[in-house]
């Protein structure tokens, strides 16, 4: 909760000053008191006056003065929403080292599984492209609302080529971008378990991305112990760790978040993460009046707790 006008949340300090100086008179009242022998007895007559009734007027008007000082402060809540208008891209790297099998059941099929997981959770109204890339962009998709066509794009992929992830960003951003300038929001996912080896430097395209105002979040996949077999049976498998820092570093450049995911498990749940977080926006909502009308019904039950027990406003 946030509050557009914080200070006077100080008349909050009014509660405390109250209850205090209530116990202060309390026993004012007490030290002046008459000693009858028979206490005890008058002990119990006492009690037997006591009620939670005699105390309720005084709460809700303290209740009351709590809920006022929140509506003076203008409180707003925030909650998730839908995003009106987006665009988003994935890039996906197929090159040969996705054939690894350190992620089950090879790199490609989890990145395809995950990919599939971040389309399910953006809002049908979100534009969803796709590209599939190794030495080049073989496989484009536009942004369009129909998601099928995006999935497509990312089940049809094949583990061969080398790593052109510049040209792949370039052509996202291409598409992103169109022919307005004041493109809708949107964003680039780019999944890769290598480092780019081909085509336009990786870091002009992510500081282009950030000036276009569109962030790159990158997951780098894969375990340092991934290797590919080799096809002579004599020769030891070659080894293909991901490239983190690689994948840092266009996201830092880019404005977006950089991930490591070392298992399908835990590649599911980064790409249904940014589906949610890219599909939704976060909105303020004044809840001012909640908070004032909390206030005036505090009010009424306590005058009228107080003129019905006491004959008296408290």
């Amino acid at each position: 909760m946030s509050f557009a006008s914080p200070l006077w949340l100080a008349a909050l300090a009014v509660i405390p000053i109250a209850i205090l100086a209530a116990i202060a008179a309390r026993r004012r009242a007490r030290r002046f008191a008459v000693r009858f022998p028979a206490v005890s007895t008058l002990q119990l007559a006492a009690a037997a006056g006591v009620s939670w009734r005699r105390h309720l007027p005084a709460a809700c008007l303290l209740a009351a003065i709590a809920a006022l000082a929140f509506a003076l402060a203008r409180p707003h809540v925030s909650y998730s929403a839908p995003v009106d208008r987006a665009s988003v891209m994935l890039v996906t790297d197929h090159s040969g080292s996705m054939a690894a099998t350190d992620v089950k059941p090879t790199r490609l099929g989890a990145a395809e599984g995950a990919a599939n997981t971040f389309i399910d959770q953006l809002p049908g109204n979100v534009l969803v492209g796709a590209i599939a890339f190794s030495s080049t962009p073989d496989a484009v998709q536009a942004p369009v609302t129909n998601h099928g066509a995006a999935r497509a794009v990312i089940d049809q992929q094949s583990a061969n080529g080398s790593t052109a992830t510049g040209d792949a960003l370039q052509l996202a951003l291409q598409l992103l971008r169109g022919t307005d300038k004041k493109h809708p929001p949107s964003a680039i996912v780019l999944l890769s378990d290598g480092a780019a080896n081909a085509g336009v430097d990786v870091t002009t395209v992510a500081r282009e991305a950030a000036q276009e105002k569109i962030p790159i979040d990158t997951v780098a996949l894969g375990t340092p112990d991934g290797v590919l077999p080799s096809a002579d049976p004599f020769q030891p498998p070659t080894p293909v760790p991901p490239d983190p820092q690689l994948m840092q570093q266009i996201a830092q450049l880019s404005g977006g978040r950089s991930f490591n995911a070392h298992s399908a498990d835990e590649l599911s749940s980064i790409y249904k993460g940014l589906g949610h977080q890219l599909g939704s926006v976060t909105r303020k909502r004044d809840v001012t009046a909640v908070f004032a009308i909390g206030g005036l019904a505090f009010l009424l039950i306590g005058a009228a707790g107080s003129t019905r027990w006491s004959g008296r406003l408290p």
